[in-house]
């Protein structure tokens, strides 16, 4: 029996879904790959697309409703001429081979395929570099064959998952000036706050060429080329290669839920076939998105999009991937209008086992390729198995994002008053979770700094900060919102059972929301920054900000395996608006209520004397500094009290948190 159906008894009447599926993968895997491994299969970019020996370049296209195509660039004035005409081999496969002498470094180029019916320039599928005209706005392909290859100066490396801390960042919107930044401004700008910060693994988004920049990289149009908006592969790499010997993992946001349908730029009608790549019917299109769904019963998109995994692995050095709207992919219905609400929704026989299939095998290869890989799955439908281990009859994914977390934070906010807010609620959701599931819990991603959307700092604070956000003219909405903003993020933080995720920026309270250039705004870059010089302001709140997630990513790494020892809840008192648990050696204390401080409040704790090594009412902080760090405080033993517990008595000041240690761990840290 497969060990998932061990854990969970639930999921025994499902026995023959979960078991087919499983056994689904391990047959499809080898009829793909004909019995060698995935990593040998996965080799497309090796095959396909323009590449040389050294003698002669190859290009080759998927193409089998092509009825001819020719190879055109500026390298021939865009002509289509017998010299550069492709043959046709065997299974839609075309081909071309020319002396390395007749195409350079820097040349632009497409394809001009015809059909029955119809003709069109079409960018290679297997395309590693794509670029934009600066003035007629086109995109074609370009020869990428500099004179020397990137010479990596990290040649292995190791992430550290102890616990994982991701800094989700977007290169492009990641500098200051209103302009769209680029690989090295990141690599010298950004890359050292990351590490100043305490993260150790930064998660890339839109690094796949997308042809609408608003599309925040979600709209791919070239699978295989980094976005040449940002700069060059070895830009790239170099970015990559120097934050790996920082100690910083790099994983890339995948996207292979769905693909942009634009046909000059990407696969929508590859050759007069709008279905060679993906589903026909009312399939073809995601209803939500204005996109087109891949078929991935198709085995030769199960070798563009395997191939497309290994590629970014082998070739850039990504350390793994976030695999974005895993929840489309799982489901018929995409996951749209539907609430999951029991087992049974998870195998009615409306999922998509292709899909699901596919995934599965996805994560085989990328831990094949590489045995350190991190693998995340956004999904928020729940199906169980996603973080799994293929052998026990998961999907093979390392983390799931727990995607329910911000949803609750912001119902909070938006729908209950403070009085209203119950740390036994908030504790629950938290830390509900499959046991034999990693997760990443995080407050907020980019999603909700979205323009629509809203940040927590300013769902909280709103347009106070822009005139109470200097150190001491906040007024209370602006003292409110800072010291929730430093609540939540620690009882997120502090109850991960896998990771933490944070989106740049918004540690410290970015304000405002991200807003691309687009014809609504006058195609403004006013809103797709970060405003670095906020944190770096000694004299306004957000710098306080900045110190308290310094701090407490640092309080995260202190303990070995923190992510993974158990949490005891030690208290809760909804009237009171109290939580109290302990984990690592640690005992975390927190006082919901907005207007009544305690003294001398019992929890009943591990014997001990125990410090306060990080109160959110701090002075650095931005709180108002009412305990005294200094004090120590001694739990005190009566005949009610458990084996090695006793009460420990403290101040708990209006809307703060503290973080207590044992003197003895203190002293030995």
């Amino acid at each position: 029996m497969l060990e998932i159906l061990q854990n969970d008894a639930w999921l025994q009447p499902y026995a023959s879904a979960i078991e087919g599926r499983h056994q689904y993968a391990c047959e499809r895997s080898k009829t793909l790959t004909g019995g060698c491994s995935l990593s040998e299969f996965a080799n497309g970019s090796l095959y396909f697309g323009l590449n040389h020996d050294g003698f002669s370049w190859t290009l080759r296209e998927w193409a089998p409703n092509a009825t001819s195509i020719y190879l055109i660039g500026d390298f021939n004035g865009w002509r289509e001429e017998d010299i550069y005409q492709l043959t046709l081999k065997d299974d839609g496969v075309w081909e071309i081979s020319l002396p390395l002498s007749m195409l350079h470094h820097g040349q632009h180029y497409k394809l001009k395929v015809y059909w029955n019916g119809g003709s069109g320039d079409r960018i290679p599928s297997y395309a590693t570099r794509v670029v934009q005209d600066a003035n007629m706005g086109i995109f074609s392909a370009q020869v990428w064959n500099p004179d020397k290859a990137y010479q990596w100066q990290c040649a292995s490396f190791t992430p550290s998952t102890d616990p994982l801390l991701i800094y989700e960042c977007h290169v492009g919107m990641a500098q200051e000036a209103e302009k769209v930044g680029t690989y090295r401004e990141f690599t010298s700008n950004v890359l050292p706050r990351v590490k100043a910060a305490g993260y150790n693994c930064i998660q890339l988004m839109a690094i796949q060429e997308h042809p609408y920049y608003g599309s925040f990289g979600y709209h791919v149009s070239n699978f295989y080329a980094p976005s040449s908006r940002f700069g060059t592969p070895e830009e790239l790499k170099e970015l990559i290669d120097v934050a790996h010997l920082m100690g910083i993992a790099v994983i890339m946001d995948i996207v292979h839920s769905h693909s942009v349908k634009n046909e000059l730029e990407g696969l929508g009608n590859f050759a007069g076939d709008p279905c060679q790549y993906f589903q026909s019917g009312d399939r073809r299109e995601h209803p939500a998105w204005d996109s087109l769904c891949f078929d991935y019963g198709s085995d030769h998109v199960a070798h563009f999009l395997l191939s497309n995994c290994k590629y970014w692995l082998e070739e850039f050095h990504f350390d793994g991937f976030r695999f974005d709207g895993v929840t489309s992919m799982l489901y018929y219905n995409h996951g749209l209008g539907q609430n999951f609400t029991s087992y049974a929704d998870y195998y009615d026989g409306h999922e998509d086992d292709e899909a699901i299939c596919y995934l599965t095998l996805a994560n085989a290869l990328i831990h094949e390729v590489n045995p350190h890989a991190i693998c995340i799955a956004e999904e928020v439908s729940g199906m169980p198995g996603i973080a799994a281990a293929f052998a026990d009859g998961g999907y093979g994914f390392d983390y799931r994002l727990a995607m329910n977390i911000p949803d609750y934070w912001i119902k909070a906010i938006k729908e209950r008053i403070d009085e209203d807010w119950k740390p036994s609620n908030m504790f629950w959701e938290l830390t509900n979770r499959r046991a034999d599931e990693r997760t990443i819990s995080y407050v907020e991603s980019h999603d909700q700094a979205l323009v629509g959307d809203k940040t927590l700092i300013f769902r909280l604070v709103d347009a106070d900060m822009y005139w109470h956000f200097q150190k001491g003219d906040e007024n209370y909405t602006a003292n409110r919102g800072i010291a929730l903003h430093k609540m939540i993020r620690l009882l997120t933080a502090t109850t991960m059972n896998g990771g933490y995720l944070n989106f740049m920026g918004n540690e410290f309270g970015h304000p405002e929301w991200i807003d691309f250039p687009r014809q609504g705004n006058n195609w403004s870059f006013r809103y797709a920054r970060r405003q670095w010089s906020l944190v770096d302001n000694a004299k306004l709140c957000y710098c306080e900000l900045g110190v308290f997630d310094h701090d407490m990513i640092r309080l995260l790494k202190a303990v070995p395996a923190f992510q993974a020892t158990p949490i005891d809840e030690l208290w809760h008192d909804d009237a009171d608006q109290i939580l109290a648990y302990s984990r690592g050696g640690y005992v975390f204390v927190f006082n919901f209520n907005p207007v009544h401080s305690f003294a001398d409040y019992k929890i009943l704790a591990p014997s001990g004397t125990y410090r306060i090594v990080l109160d959110s009412d701090s002075r650095q902080y931005g709180g108002n500094g009412l305990n005294d760090v200094a004090v120590s405080h001694q739990t005190v033993v009566d005949k009610s009290c458990p084996d090695n517990k006793g009460w420990l008595r403290l101040y708990l000041p209006a809307r703060t948190a503290c973080v207590l240690k044992t003197e003895t761990d203190e002293a030995r840290n």
